[in-house]
């Protein structure tokens, strides 16, 4: 499980802002960069400065991935990608992204291609 909803990101996917991702794909990736994260900080935290520092490369390392799989949700939703630019205003923009992440998927095709399930 962990191999297809994360691994996969990370392998077939790394900035892949084409195609769709399914709300199940996208939610269990958020879980799981979530738990590694909170690992990553528990063990981190015992080297300081150096610690900090691994933590912040770790997060720029999945910046674009985690991008790429918001903007196949939203495809996934019939949006396109440009609804990620809504994260440049505070708070309401980051909102209404979590909204549109928890849309049911178009049944179907849509023009960002066949839906996957």
């Amino acid at each position: 499980m962990i191999n297809k909803y994360f691994l996969d990101v990370f392998k077939n996917h790394y900035v892949d802002f084409k195609g769709r991702a399914t709300r199940k794909q996208y939610w269990l990736y958020v879980l799981f960069t979530f738990i590694a994260f909170l690992i990553l900080a528990a063990v981190l935290s015992f080297f300081g400065k150096t610690g900090q520092i691994i933590f912040n490369l770790c997060q720029l390392a999945i910046f674009l991935p985690s991008l790429a799989i918001l903007a196949r949700r939203l495809h996934d939703t019939n949006k396109s990608a440009w609804w990620l630019l809504l994260n440049l205003v505070p708070f309401i923009g980051g909102l209404v992204l979590f909204v549109f992440a928890v849309l049911p998927s178009n049944e179907g095709e849509n023009r960002f291609g066949p839906a996957n399930n």
